[in-house]
């Protein structure tokens, strides 16, 4: 996960709580497994059983109780998860809405619309929906903004990993359903090459105030 929270619940009345921001990452690995990142870049590190969870390069580290989570005002302000069961997806179409006048693709990134999407999901789910990572959301119909919420639920659900494949380092994000290893993401990193569907060359560009690439296909 990049540029999302991350909160994992001890036992008792303890959470840790990291936020990535932009190049903070966890890794799992088998105990006694060698990491892909440098020792230097572990800041945090979880072990449970025969397992390690490690946060490389994570700016930000918490321990809260459960008192001090309920209070925590970027916590509370985040809009809904799309990987919680109780995921409400009118809520989640309404905070969209309210961004009228901001880019769909920034406003897919926005924490406090939706939690869950990063870099490579914007540019994924948004050509699977069909629309222009630069259209402004007042430019966008009811029954589009609903198909993103179902996409973007949809997406995240089907990249969950089971505990084995999170620790196959060849297992990655998936949004073709193709099993060719090459043939993973329909834009994302793709620049310049034909789109899959229908030849036309991908497009890239860097947005916003992190300067982060969107790829997307003009056709």
């Amino acid at each position: 996960a990049r540029g999302k929270h991350l909160l994992i619940t001890f036992s008792g009345d303890l959470v840790l709580r990291t936020h990535m921001r932009m190049n903070g990452s966890w890794h799992l690995y088998r105990a006694g497994i060698k990491w892909q990142r440098p020792a230097r870049d572990m800041r945090v590190l979880v072990g449970a059983g025969d397992v390690e969870a490690v946060g490389f390069n994570v700016p930000v580290a918490e321990l809260l109780t459960a008192r001090e989570l309920a209070r925590h005002a970027q916590l509370n302000a985040l809009g809904p998860d799309l990987l919680d069961p109780a995921f409400d997806r009118g809520e989640a179409a309404r905070r969209m809405r309210a961004r009228g006048g901001d880019a769909i693709g920034d406003v897919l990134l926005n924490q406090r619309v939706v939690a869950g999407i990063g870099n490579v999901f914007k540019s994924e789910i948004l050509f699977l929906a069909g629309i222009e990572p630069f259209t402004p959301v007042a430019a966008l119909s009811n029954a589009n903004i609903e198909r993103l919420v179902a996409i973007s639920r949809e997406q995240l659900a089907a990249n969950v990993l089971t505990r084995s494949q999170t620790l196959t380092p060849s297992i990655g994000r998936r949004t073709t359903r193709s099993l060719d290893p090459n043939k993973k993401l329909w834009v994302y990193g793709r620049g310049g090459k034909p789109c899959r569907r229908c030849g036309t060359p991908i497009l890239a560009r860097k947005t916003g105030l992190d300067a982060r690439l969107t790829y997307w296909c003009p056709r």
